[in-house]
C-alpha cells in the first residue's frame, strides 16, 4: 500500500473514534498529511545530515588548526 492510502486509513480510523460525523474528512486529512510528510521528512532529514556534516567539519578544522599552531 502507498503512503497516501495508509494515511487515509489511519485518518479515517482516528476520525471514526470521535463518533461525531462521518469518516470522510478524516480520510482526506490523513491522505493530505501523508503526502505532505512524504515531501517534508526527506527535506528535513537532508538538512539535518548536512548540518551535522558542516558542524563536524567545523570542529575538525578547528582541532587541526589548534594542533598546527601549537
Amino acid at each position: 500500500m502507498g503512503a497516501t492510502t495508509i494515511g487515509a486509513l489511519i485518518g479515517g480510523a482516528v476520525d471514526a473514534m470521535s463518533g461525531d460525523d462521518g469518516v470522510a474528512d478524516g480520510v482526506l486529512y490523513g491522505a493530505i498529511t501523508a503526502n505532505v510528510l512524504k515531501l517534508v521528512l526527506p527535506v528535513a532529514l537532508t538538512y539535518a545530515v548536512g548540518w551535522g556534516v558542516l558542524k563536524g567539519l567545523s570542529v575538525l578544522v578547528d582541532t587541526v588548526s589548534r594542533k598546527v599552531s601549537a
